[in-house]
């Protein structure tokens, strides 16, 4: 790709320097980039080298920066474009989507349509968990309201270490896991509460893989009139660009290059500067105006402003409607003085949006931001490409081709394709002690209740949570397998949402693992009576320079295809979070699913409370032995064991036929059969209803009663049916894999082996222990 010269005959803007590279040796560039903390690789930056000769001219310091940010791992995707291509390009068209921009955009009913996305702030949260978690949900938020949509609900999977463990059981430079659960919660319960988007769905996970570098994923899903969708991309020649939003400081400044880099013991001394620095007050006039913009028709395309900051942005914006063009920085309003040309081009502070707006509609468009009292300046126009220029003072800092920097060449790095290895030994569970394993199991950190932290979170505002994260008696409140919205008030149609994540079962066999998140994902939303229709990923690895890991990653994605062609669902949209580990210390292959299903009417879901003594209970799917990545082999430090098998398609068979029944109105309560096997499921239902059950764990077919407590073999469920319903819940699954485990029954609940009971729990003692469970102390 020939550079461009033309425009460069008077001085640089004050404030710009030039980096010789053209003469200088391989060596010397590679000092040259760690002096500068670039981030560039050999081969980049003998790229770089080659345009600068063949421009006959060295780069200015703005240039270099804004290549940094583009050419990242975290922002060009260059090492794991081509496997998401080869899986998700494979999957078979639908109408169901509408646009895969910023966030991918599904078709909801007539004249409206939903927008979900899903981001990683890993990197961040592990240097300043408060800071680094509260600017994730910021972030997430601008992606949705950048395809034209209003974020309704918010979602945030969140993994640690133990919290056991103390500043002196953790390596140097590394923060205690109590403090980074803390920090994390407080950040993304003040940022979403005070911008008014209900959390309504997550996940916390422990594990000692996460002690050095934790995962923080935020998920937004948002709402809008069809007619209102908006592109990522410039639309014409002689278009404004307008920045609006928060204004520019020296936060976040390299948070990208940050991200694409392992953590060392020197991260929170070294790049502390590139965690950004949230304001929901802020935030919440910039939605309003964006959205009164939107619905005046003054906006013709649009992108937020995330990694790389102005520059990532607005080169991506042009370069997506095949443009150029020409940004003049002293416009770019400015929180401090003193900032040089190249701080002012990448830092990300945040809030900002960057607008495609006709000319005769700029003044109607400043108006409406002066009126929400949010920043908004013309900072540059839309030219013909391929050139984009930067001014400062109307003085150049800085002129490329802006193909060359925002879309470099993807890396075809070496994949080692992961050996499936199984171990021979025989794996017991204990029987002696069945009421000893429950326990230990419904008691487990996985598995206590989520309440000290939901109640954090503002899961009500809007008024439009049907379902909601906790579930049952207002007494004993216990989880639910999805959260539920009803996003207008002039339909009953609602919109489920859940997360789903297993990295135990694919760091065993990640292409098998990752099938099986898809189907506890589809298994949440057919619980709560709406069908699968989409999911976004987040996509969590270590570095992709190890061979080991980029295999993993190849057949995580192939997982996850298999498993959204087998259950017809969407993937319109996704993040890739690489490099996350350091110290000696990796990840465990963690892809994180948010997926959403329809509710064709919001009446009748069904929740996972017991509802009525004497009701049946009957066990929907089969069951099967293995415990790989399971909860119990978690906690017995068991690897190498084969984890169950998945089947797609047989579960969307019996996911159909539970919708059927469920709206004969028989159904009353239904939970997905996942962490904790039967035990944990069993337990949380009567939590839940202040009601116990008897359960024949013999009719799971497996040989110890302990494997079929325990067993999480994908693909079942759980259900309560009325009496009355119990023939027509039978008809309506003939063919199906259905056993009948017993009954509701007031008091305790019962563990039996045919008529021998094996164990009886305490539900009432228990459950104080289980709900405090995150509470220190």
């Amino acid at each position: 790709m020939a550079p461009i010269t033309a425009g460069l005959g008077s001085p640089w803007a004050p404030g710009v320097t030039t980096v010789p590279v053209r003469k200088e040796s391989r060596a010397g560039l590679a000092r040259m980039s760690q002096r500068l903390s670039l981030g560039f690789d050999a081969a980049e930056l003998v790229r770089i080298q080659r345009y600068f000769r063949h421009a006959g001219r060295e780069p200015t310091d703005l240039e270099l920066a804004g290549l940094a940010q583009s050419w990242s791992e975290h922002c060009s995707y260059k090492s794991s474009r081509r496997f998401l291509r080869a899986a998700f390009g494979k999957l078979r068209p639908t109408r169901r989507v509408l646009g895969t921009g910023d966030a991918g955009v599904m078709a909801f009913e007539d004249g409206f349509a939903y927008a979900l996305r899903i981001e990683s702030h890993n990197h961040p949260s592990a240097v300043e968990p408060y800071g680094g978690a509260a600017t994730g949900i910021g972030g997430i938020l601008r992606d949705v309201l950048a395809v034209g949509a209003k974020p309704i609900a918010l979602a945030d999977p969140l993994f640690f270490g133990p919290l056991a463990l103390g500043r002196d059981e953790v390596p140097a430079g590394v923060k205690a896991p109590r403090y980074l659960f803390d920090g994390v919660v407080a950040g993304i319960r003040d940022y979403g509460n005070r911008v008014g988007v209900p959390t309504v769905s997550g996940g916390i996970y422990f594990d000692r893989d996460y002690v050095v570098n934790p995962l923080v994923n935020v998920a937004c899903v948002g709402f809008l009139p069809k007619a209102r969708l908006l592109p990522n991309r410039a639309r014409a020649v002689g278009d404004r660009l307008v920045l609006v939003g928060g204004l520019t400081g020296r936060d976040g400044i390299g948070g990208v290059s940050f991200a694409s880099r392992e953590l060392t013991e020197r991260s929170e001394s070294e790049s502390r500067g590139a965690v950004q620095l949230g304001n929901p007050i802020m935030k919440e006039p910039l939605i309003h105006a964006c959205l009164e913009a939107f619905d005046r028709g003054l906006v013709r395309g649009l992108k937020d402003l995330g990694g790389g900051g102005l520059a990532t942005c607005s080169g991506e914006l042009v370069h997506a409607g095949g443009f150029g063009s020409e940004m003049e920085l002293t416009h770019v309003p400015l929180r401090e003085t003193g900032l040089v040309p190249w701080e002012i081009w990448v830092s990300e502070s945040q809030e900002r949006m960057l607008l495609d707006v006709r000319p005769n509609d700029l003044p109607a468009l400043l108006a409406i931001f002066r009126r929400w009292d949010v920043p908004a300046s013309d900072v540059g126009r839309v030219t013909r490409g391929p050139t984009e220029r930067v001014l400062f003072g109307g003085q150049p800092a800085g002129e490329l081709n802006v193909g060359f920097r925002v879309s470099p060449p993807p890396r075809h790095r070496p994949v080692r394709r992961p050996q499936v290895r199984r171990s021979r030994a025989t794996v017991h569970v204990a029987d002696g002690d069945l009421a000893g394993l429950v326990r230990d199991l419904v008691l487990a950190p996985d598995s206590v209740s989520r309440e000290p932290v939901i109640r954090m979170y503002d899961h009500e505002v809007f008024g439009h949570t049907v379902l909601k994260p906790l579930q049952g008696a207002v007494v004993s409140p216990s989880h639910g397998d999805a959260a539920v919205l009803q996003p207008r008030r002039e339909s009953w149609r609602g919109l489920a949402l859940t997360v789903a994540t297993q990295p135990w079962a694919c760091r065993e066999d990640p292409r098998g693992g990752s099938r099986w998140v898809v189907e506890e994902a589809a298994r949440n939303l057919y619980a709560v009576g709406a069908r699968p229709d989409a999911f976004t990923n987040c996509l969590n690895f270590g570095n992709p320079e190890d061979p080991r890991i980029l295999g993993q990653f190849a057949a995580t994605v192939q997982g996850l295809a298999d498993g959204a062609r087998g259950l017809n669902l969407a993937v319109p949209s996704g993040n890739v979070s690489f490099y996350n580990g350091g110290l000696g210390a990796a990840i465990p292959p963690t892809p994180v699913l948010l997926a959403t299903g329809i509710v064709p009417d919001v009446r009748g879901c069904t929740t996972t409370d017991f509802k009525q003594a004497g009701d049946a209970l009957y066990l929907l799917g089969s069951s099967r032995p293995e415990l790989g990545g399971s909860l119990w082999a978690r906690r017995h430090g068991v690897h190498g064991q084969p984890i169950p098998p998945t089947n797609p398609g047989q579960l969307r068979r019996m996911g159909e036929r539970l919708l059927v029944a469920g709206r004969s109105g028989a159904v009353r309560a239904v939970h997905d059969v996942s962490d904790g096997g039967l035990a944990v499921t069993l337990v949380e239902m009567g939590f839940g209803g202040g009601l116990g059950f008897s359960a024949d764990l013999a009719v799971t077919g497996l040989k110890e009663p302990g494997v079929a407590a325990a067993a999480e073999g994908a693909s079942r469920w759980v259900v309560e049916v009325a009496l009355a319903g119990v023939r027509g819940f039978e008809r309506a699954m003939r063919g199906m894999p259905l056993a009948r485990l017993g009954s509701v029954e007031p008091g305790s609940g019962r563990f039996r082996w045919g008529e021998t009971i094996l164990a009886e729990i305490d539900l009432l003692q228990l459950y104080p222990e289980w709900r405090r469970g995150l509470i220190p102390g």
